[in-house]
């Protein structure tokens, strides 16, 4: 009996922190949505990418690293 409620109660913590890192990362798409469109209107990433911009590269996969730390600490918990 012990063990079923602490099974349920790990399954219903997997559920709650897998929703939360879903949410944060729709929230951290739709932002970056919002910078490319509001804030970058003058620069194409992937135009500056082909171009062999470093600093445009830097930029993105810092985007990309702060994607996956907010996934990390969701999966975490």
């Amino acid at each position: 009996m012990l063990t079923t409620e602490f099974l349920i109660a790990t399954l219903f913590n997997l559920g709650m922190n897998i929703f939360q890192t879903l949410i944060a990362l729709v929230v951290g798409i739709l932002m970056l949505q919002w910078i490319d469109k509001k804030l970058l209107k003058t620069l194409d990433i992937e135009d500056e990418l082909q171009k062999g911009n470093v600093a445009v590269a830097i930029f993105a996969s810092t985007i990309l690293v702060f994607v996956a730390v907010i996934i990390a600490f969701g999966l975490r918990g």
